[in-house]
């Protein structure tokens, strides 16, 4: 079973649709798993170029799958690179350590594969698994700890019905985004889906 946020490999240039840009021809050995409604036997991937807006939606058969790597599995990798959203990382490590947390985003794509996606300005994504509501007070203190990092880090909470972001989910708005298969809504509560 693969998750959101999943780093895959075993993608060819073949999977591609015949209107993909000639980047993604050459980026198609990871790809990142993405929420989206698809046919059964696929998964629907992210196309991750060398540029930032280099970013391509697709869809690959689940049996080319040749290796997963879960954001859970980079919490421990460490690089010897020097930039904040690594430093960030190392902050946070022991913070987080009880949590069912992990990395994603250009953190995570780099860890995974050693290819250099950071930069100086790149803010550290991690994702938290929460299958239970987390009190939006608790909300705040976590977001009030993660501020304090070396770099600005979006977190998204992994709910079972969705994700939302952990700065939205601490915030004084009564409805927050829910990001589903499906698409995103506005629910009061992410775990229960009330819209």
């Amino acid at each position: 079973m693969v998750n959101a946020h999943d780093l895959l490999w075993g993608m060819t240039p073949a999977h591609l649709p015949a209107d993909a840009p000639a980047w993604a021809q050459v980026a198609v050995g990871t790809v990142v798993v993405r929420r989206a409604v698809v046919a059964a036997g696929f998964v629907a991937v992210g196309v991750r170029g060398r540029l930032r807006e280099q970013r391509f939606a697709a869809v690959m058969p689940i049996a080319a799958v040749q290796r997963r790597v879960a954001p859970e599995a980079l919490r421990e990798v460490v690089s010897t690179r020097d930039l904040p959203a690594l430093h960030a990382l190392d902050q946070l490590r022991p913070v987080l350590a009880p949590l069912s947390w992990g990395v994603t985003g250009s953190a995570g794509f780099e860890l995974a594969t050693g290819i250099e996606a950071l930069h100086a300005q790149s803010d550290l994504d991690l994702i938290l698994r929460m299958p239970r509501p987390l009190d939006r007070s608790d909300a705040r203190d976590l977001l009030a700890t993660l501020d304090k990092a070396a770099c600005v880090v979006d977190m998204q909470l992994q709910t079972p019905l969705g994700a939302v972001a952990l700065r939205e989910w601490a915030g004084p708005s009564r409805r927050v985004l829910l990001k589903t298969a499906s698409g995103a809504r506005l629910v009061l509560d992410p775990w229960q889906a009330v819209a």
